[in-house]
Protein backbone atom coordinates (compact mmCIF):
# COMPACT_ATOMS: atom_id res chain seq x y z
CA UNK A 1 0.00 0.00 0.00
CA UNK A 2 2.98 2.43 1.02
CA UNK A 3 4.42 1.78 -2.22
CA UNK A 4 1.00 2.34 -4.28
CA UNK A 5 1.19 6.10 -2.84
CA UNK A 6 4.84 6.85 -3.48
CA UNK A 7 4.17 5.83 -7.19
CA UNK A 8 0.93 7.74 -6.85
CA UNK A 9 3.05 11.23 -5.33
CA UNK A 10 6.00 10.61 -7.57
CA UNK A 11 3.74 11.10 -10.81
CA UNK A 12 1.73 14.01 -9.63
CA UNK A 13 5.08 15.69 -8.69
CA UNK A 14 6.19 15.60 -12.56
CA UNK A 15 2.38 16.13 -14.03
CA UNK A 16 1.93 20.00 -11.43
CA UNK A 17 1.79 22.35 -14.39
CA UNK A 18 1.79 25.61 -11.76
CA UNK A 19 1.66 28.97 -12.68
CA UNK A 20 2.69 32.10 -10.62
CA UNK A 21 2.95 35.62 -11.33
CA UNK A 22 -0.91 36.06 -11.73
CA UNK A 23 -1.20 33.81 -14.10
CA UNK A 24 -3.79 31.32 -12.80
CA UNK A 25 -7.17 31.67 -10.77
CA UNK A 26 -8.13 31.61 -7.62
CA UNK A 27 -5.44 33.63 -6.18
CA UNK A 28 -6.61 33.48 -3.23
CA UNK A 29 -5.44 29.99 -2.42
CA UNK A 30 -1.95 31.58 -1.80
CA UNK A 31 -3.28 34.28 0.96
CA UNK A 32 -2.06 33.43 4.61
CA UNK A 33 -5.42 32.79 6.24
CA UNK A 34 -4.26 32.50 9.55
CA UNK A 35 -1.96 35.16 11.63
CA UNK A 36 0.42 32.66 12.48
CA UNK A 37 1.31 32.14 8.71
CA UNK A 38 1.11 35.46 8.14
CA UNK A 39 3.97 35.98 10.85
CA UNK A 40 5.80 33.63 9.53
CA UNK A 41 6.08 34.24 5.57
CA UNK A 42 3.01 33.22 4.41
CA UNK A 43 3.80 29.32 4.77
CA UNK A 44 4.17 27.23 7.79
CA UNK A 45 3.64 23.72 7.83
CA UNK A 46 6.23 22.69 10.39
CA UNK A 47 4.34 22.57 14.16
CA UNK A 48 2.61 19.90 15.38
CA UNK A 49 0.19 21.64 18.31
CA UNK A 50 -3.18 22.14 18.82
CA UNK A 51 -3.64 25.32 16.41
CA UNK A 52 -6.42 23.99 14.51
CA UNK A 53 -4.87 26.38 11.20
CA UNK A 54 -2.22 24.76 10.58
CA UNK A 55 -3.81 22.02 9.48
CA UNK A 56 -5.78 24.03 6.88
CA UNK A 57 -2.50 24.90 5.82
CA UNK A 58 -0.93 21.23 5.84
CA UNK A 59 -3.79 18.50 6.46
CA UNK A 60 -1.06 16.19 8.08
CA UNK A 61 -0.99 18.46 11.02
CA UNK A 62 -4.42 17.70 11.65
CA UNK A 63 -4.21 15.81 15.70
CA UNK A 64 -6.17 14.62 18.45
CA UNK A 65 -5.17 17.95 20.59
CA UNK A 66 -7.38 19.85 17.99
CA UNK A 67 -10.89 18.01 18.99
CA UNK A 68 -14.03 20.42 19.33
CA UNK A 69 -11.33 23.63 18.64
CA UNK A 70 -12.61 26.42 16.54
CA UNK A 71 -10.52 28.97 15.07
CA UNK A 72 -11.54 32.40 13.67
CA UNK A 73 -9.51 34.35 11.39
CA UNK A 74 -9.28 38.09 10.21
CA UNK A 75 -6.79 40.35 7.62
CA UNK A 76 -7.15 44.06 8.94
CA UNK A 77 -6.63 45.64 5.34
CA UNK A 78 -7.74 49.28 4.32
CA UNK A 79 -10.01 50.25 1.16
CA UNK A 80 -13.13 48.47 1.99
CA UNK A 81 -11.38 44.72 1.26
CA UNK A 82 -11.06 42.00 3.71
CA UNK A 83 -10.68 38.61 3.98
CA UNK A 84 -10.63 35.63 6.10
CA UNK A 85 -11.64 32.04 7.36
CA UNK A 86 -14.01 30.25 10.15
CA UNK A 87 -12.53 26.92 10.92
CA UNK A 88 -14.18 23.80 13.29
CA UNK A 89 -12.30 20.55 14.32
CA UNK A 90 -13.42 17.28 15.60
CA UNK A 91 -12.34 13.80 16.25
CA UNK A 92 -13.74 10.35 15.40
CA UNK A 93 -13.05 7.28 17.64
CA UNK A 94 -9.57 9.32 18.69
CA UNK A 95 -8.26 7.25 15.49
CA UNK A 96 -9.84 9.93 12.84
CA UNK A 97 -9.09 14.11 12.71
CA UNK A 98 -11.98 16.17 10.67
CA UNK A 99 -12.18 19.37 10.09
CA UNK A 100 -14.31 22.05 7.98
CA UNK A 101 -13.68 25.46 7.14
CA UNK A 102 -15.07 28.59 5.00
CA UNK A 103 -12.25 30.78 3.87
CA UNK A 104 -13.70 34.12 1.85
CA UNK A 105 -12.30 37.50 -0.04
CA UNK A 106 -14.24 40.56 -0.56
CA UNK A 107 -13.05 43.38 -2.63
CA UNK A 108 -15.61 45.85 -1.38
CA UNK A 109 -17.95 47.98 -3.58
CA UNK A 110 -15.93 48.61 -6.74
CA UNK A 111 -17.78 51.73 -8.75
CA UNK A 112 -18.10 50.46 -12.60
CA UNK A 113 -17.28 53.13 -15.56
CA UNK A 114 -17.54 53.09 -19.39
CA UNK A 115 -14.68 53.81 -21.76
CA UNK A 116 -15.63 57.91 -21.21
CA UNK A 117 -14.96 57.53 -17.29
CA UNK A 118 -18.99 57.86 -16.98
CA UNK A 119 -20.82 55.69 -13.78
CA UNK A 120 -22.41 52.62 -15.53
CA UNK A 121 -23.39 50.96 -11.47
CA UNK A 122 -21.39 49.31 -8.91
CA UNK A 123 -20.22 45.74 -7.92
CA UNK A 124 -19.17 43.45 -5.48
CA UNK A 125 -16.44 41.31 -6.68
CA UNK A 126 -15.94 38.11 -4.14
CA UNK A 127 -14.18 34.58 -3.83
CA UNK A 128 -14.94 31.93 -1.24
CA UNK A 129 -13.64 28.46 -0.34
CA UNK A 130 -15.87 25.47 1.37
CA UNK A 131 -12.76 22.89 2.64
CA UNK A 132 -13.23 19.54 4.49
CA UNK A 133 -10.07 17.79 5.83
CA UNK A 134 -8.55 14.84 7.63
CA UNK A 135 -5.83 12.59 8.70
CA UNK A 136 -4.70 9.35 10.21
CA UNK A 137 -2.25 8.73 12.44
CA UNK A 138 -0.08 5.52 10.86
CA UNK A 139 1.70 4.95 13.40
CA UNK A 140 3.54 7.07 16.71
CA UNK A 141 5.73 9.25 14.43
CA UNK A 142 4.01 9.15 10.89
CA UNK A 143 0.56 10.99 9.68
CA UNK A 144 -0.71 11.75 6.27
CA UNK A 145 -3.92 13.57 5.61
CA UNK A 146 -6.31 14.65 3.01
CA UNK A 147 -7.76 18.69 2.24
CA UNK A 148 -10.55 18.93 -0.58
CA UNK A 149 -11.98 22.71 -1.18
CA UNK A 150 -14.68 23.38 -3.39
CA UNK A 151 -14.21 27.48 -4.83
CA UNK A 152 -16.50 30.02 -6.09
CA UNK A 153 -15.52 33.42 -8.00
CA UNK A 154 -17.44 36.17 -8.74
CA UNK A 155 -15.51 39.30 -10.62
CA UNK A 156 -17.97 41.87 -12.39
CA UNK A 157 -20.17 39.45 -13.33
CA UNK A 158 -18.15 36.79 -14.50
CA UNK A 159 -18.14 33.26 -12.61
CA UNK A 160 -16.09 30.03 -12.10
CA UNK A 161 -16.11 27.50 -10.20
CA UNK A 162 -13.76 24.56 -8.88
CA UNK A 163 -12.28 22.29 -6.62
CA UNK A 164 -8.71 21.25 -4.98
CA UNK A 165 -6.72 18.94 -3.04
CA UNK A 166 -3.76 18.78 -0.66
CA UNK A 167 -2.16 16.15 0.54
CA UNK A 168 0.22 16.42 3.01
CA UNK A 169 2.86 14.03 4.67
CA UNK A 170 4.68 14.68 8.45
CA UNK A 171 7.37 12.90 10.26
CA UNK A 172 7.50 14.43 14.00
CA UNK A 173 10.10 12.91 16.35
CA UNK A 174 9.00 14.39 19.76
CA UNK A 175 11.85 12.91 21.74
CA UNK A 176 14.39 15.03 19.59
CA UNK A 177 11.86 17.83 18.73
CA UNK A 178 11.81 17.35 14.98
CA UNK A 179 9.46 17.65 12.49
CA UNK A 180 9.72 17.09 8.48
CA UNK A 181 7.01 17.64 6.41
CA UNK A 182 5.73 17.25 2.87
CA UNK A 183 2.98 18.82 0.89
CA UNK A 184 1.27 18.89 -2.37
CA UNK A 185 -1.51 21.59 -2.51
CA UNK A 186 -3.99 22.93 -5.02
CA UNK A 187 -4.20 20.30 -7.25
CA UNK A 188 -7.49 20.50 -9.10
CA UNK A 189 -9.15 22.30 -11.98
CA UNK A 190 -11.86 24.46 -12.76
CA UNK A 191 -15.17 23.06 -13.61
CA UNK A 192 -16.62 26.23 -15.01
CA UNK A 193 -14.14 29.20 -16.82
CA UNK A 194 -15.05 32.80 -16.33
CA UNK A 195 -14.86 32.95 -20.35
CA UNK A 196 -16.12 30.67 -22.60
CA UNK A 197 -12.85 30.70 -24.29
CA UNK A 198 -10.41 31.03 -21.54
CA UNK A 199 -9.13 28.09 -19.29
CA UNK A 200 -6.68 28.84 -15.98
CA UNK A 201 -4.35 26.87 -14.21
CA UNK A 202 -4.82 26.47 -10.52
CA UNK A 203 -1.84 27.77 -7.99
CA UNK A 204 -0.20 24.00 -7.93
CA UNK A 205 2.61 23.83 -5.39
CA UNK A 206 5.02 21.74 -3.82
CA UNK A 207 6.51 21.91 -0.52
CA UNK A 208 8.55 20.58 2.02
CA UNK A 209 9.73 21.71 6.09
CA UNK A 210 11.81 21.17 8.55
CA UNK A 211 11.69 22.44 11.97
CA UNK A 212 13.59 21.92 14.94
CA UNK A 213 13.14 23.24 18.76
CA UNK A 214 16.04 23.62 20.48
CA UNK A 215 17.05 21.52 23.51
CA UNK A 216 17.52 23.97 26.42
CA UNK A 217 16.43 27.51 24.94
CA UNK A 218 13.40 28.90 23.80
CA UNK A 219 14.12 28.79 20.09
CA UNK A 220 12.27 26.69 17.21
CA UNK A 221 13.90 26.99 13.79
CA UNK A 222 12.18 26.30 10.49
CA UNK A 223 13.37 25.99 6.98
CA UNK A 224 10.57 25.76 3.99
CA UNK A 225 11.42 25.37 0.71
CA UNK A 226 8.55 26.38 -1.89
CA UNK A 227 7.68 26.19 -5.67
CA UNK A 228 9.42 22.95 -5.69
CA UNK A 229 7.33 22.28 -9.07
CA UNK A 230 9.19 25.42 -10.62
CA UNK A 231 12.65 25.66 -10.57
CA UNK A 232 13.32 29.36 -11.92
CA UNK A 233 11.20 31.56 -9.82
CA UNK A 234 12.90 34.94 -11.25
CA UNK A 235 11.68 36.88 -14.12
CA UNK A 236 14.38 37.96 -16.71
CA UNK A 237 13.69 39.81 -19.69
CA UNK A 238 15.50 38.35 -22.31
CA UNK A 239 14.55 41.14 -25.27
CA UNK A 240 16.28 43.33 -22.77
CA UNK A 241 19.87 41.98 -22.46
CA UNK A 242 21.57 45.67 -21.78
CA UNK A 243 20.64 48.60 -20.36
CA UNK A 244 22.00 52.19 -21.21
CA UNK A 245 23.12 54.67 -18.08
CA UNK A 246 21.20 57.68 -17.88
CA UNK A 247 24.04 59.62 -16.73
CA UNK A 248 27.27 58.31 -18.71
CA UNK A 249 25.42 57.03 -21.66
CA UNK A 250 27.35 53.64 -20.72
CA UNK A 251 26.34 50.71 -22.07
CA UNK A 252 25.77 47.46 -19.69
CA UNK A 253 24.82 44.39 -19.93
CA UNK A 254 22.25 42.84 -17.54
CA UNK A 255 23.78 39.35 -16.75
CA UNK A 256 20.74 36.08 -16.34
CA UNK A 257 20.27 34.98 -12.60
CA UNK A 258 22.93 32.55 -11.18
CA UNK A 259 22.56 29.36 -9.61
CA UNK A 260 22.51 30.84 -6.25
CA UNK A 261 20.26 33.47 -6.88
CA UNK A 262 17.22 30.90 -8.27
CA UNK A 263 18.29 28.44 -5.10
CA UNK A 264 18.13 31.11 -2.61
CA UNK A 265 14.55 32.37 -3.90
CA UNK A 266 13.18 28.65 -2.98
CA UNK A 267 13.61 29.19 0.83
CA UNK A 268 11.50 30.96 3.73
CA UNK A 269 13.53 30.97 6.94
CA UNK A 270 11.35 30.85 9.88
CA UNK A 271 11.77 31.28 13.86
CA UNK A 272 9.68 30.99 17.15
CA UNK A 273 10.57 32.60 20.32
CA UNK A 274 8.52 30.49 22.91
CA UNK A 275 9.39 33.08 25.79
CA UNK A 276 6.67 31.07 27.88
CA UNK A 277 3.61 28.59 27.78
CA UNK A 278 1.85 31.79 27.23
CA UNK A 279 3.91 34.08 24.99
CA UNK A 280 5.15 33.33 21.86
CA UNK A 281 7.65 35.71 19.27
CA UNK A 282 7.56 34.71 15.38
CA UNK A 283 9.44 36.41 12.78
CA UNK A 284 10.53 34.96 9.00
CA UNK A 285 12.46 36.30 6.29
CA UNK A 286 11.21 35.28 2.38
CA UNK A 287 14.16 36.21 0.18
CA UNK A 288 12.21 35.42 -3.15
CA UNK A 289 9.06 37.52 -2.00
CA UNK A 290 11.71 40.56 -1.22
CA UNK A 291 12.96 40.46 -4.61
CA UNK A 292 9.94 40.96 -6.02
CA UNK A 293 8.34 43.28 -4.06
CA UNK A 294 11.05 45.38 -3.28
CA UNK A 295 10.59 48.96 -4.28
CA UNK A 296 14.77 49.71 -6.10
CA UNK A 297 14.80 53.06 -4.15
CA UNK A 298 13.44 52.03 -0.75
CA UNK A 299 13.56 48.32 -0.05
CA UNK A 300 12.80 48.98 3.59
CA UNK A 301 11.96 45.73 5.26
CA UNK A 302 10.52 43.86 2.47
CA UNK A 303 10.09 40.30 2.54
CA UNK A 304 9.99 40.53 6.57
CA UNK A 305 7.42 39.23 8.67
CA UNK A 306 6.20 39.61 12.14
CA UNK A 307 3.93 37.95 14.84
CA UNK A 308 2.79 37.35 18.41
CA UNK A 309 1.28 34.65 20.39
CA UNK A 310 -0.96 34.79 23.96
CA UNK A 311 -2.41 31.96 25.15
CA UNK A 312 -4.88 32.29 27.58
CA UNK A 313 -7.24 29.84 29.88
CA UNK A 314 -9.69 29.62 27.31
CA UNK A 315 -8.62 31.78 24.13
CA UNK A 316 -5.44 32.20 21.91
CA UNK A 317 -4.41 34.79 19.99
CA UNK A 318 -2.40 35.41 17.36
CA UNK A 319 -1.26 38.98 15.69
CA UNK A 320 0.61 38.46 12.66
CA UNK A 321 2.11 41.18 10.10
CA UNK A 322 3.32 40.71 6.43
CA UNK A 323 5.64 43.46 5.06
CA UNK A 324 5.09 43.54 1.37
CA UNK A 325 7.30 46.80 0.18
CA UNK A 326 7.29 50.61 1.28
CA UNK A 327 4.19 51.12 -0.26
CA UNK A 328 1.89 48.28 2.22
CA UNK A 329 1.41 45.59 4.13
CA UNK A 330 -0.67 42.88 5.74
CA UNK A 331 -2.18 42.59 9.24
CA UNK A 332 -4.26 39.32 10.86
CA UNK A 333 -5.37 38.42 13.55
CA UNK A 334 -6.51 35.12 14.45
CA UNK A 335 -8.74 33.81 17.39
CA UNK A 336 -8.74 30.00 18.53
CA UNK A 337 -10.33 28.18 21.75
CA UNK A 338 -11.79 24.79 22.36
CA UNK A 339 -15.60 25.06 22.61
CA UNK A 340 -15.42 22.59 26.19
CA UNK A 341 -13.47 25.86 27.96
CA UNK A 342 -16.53 27.76 28.20
CA UNK A 343 -18.72 24.94 29.46
CA UNK A 344 -19.87 25.49 33.19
Amino acid sequence: MIKKYSWFIFLISFSLNAQIGGKHSFALLDLPFNARSAALGTDFITAKDQDLNLGVSNPSLYNSGMNRNIAVNQALLSAGINYGMLAYAHNIDSIYNLSGNIRYINYGQIIQRDEAGNEIGKMNPGEFIIGLGGSKQLDKRISVGVNTSFLYSELAGYRSLGFTFDFGGAYFNEEKRLLVTALIKNVGAQLTKYTSDQKEWLPVEMQMGISHKVAHAPFRFSLLAHHLNIWDLTYFDTSKSTITNSLTGEVQTIQPPSFLEILGRHFTYQCELLMTDNFHIRFAYDYHKRQELKLDSRPGASGLSFGLGFMFKRINIDYGMSVYSSAGFNNMLSLRANIDNFKR
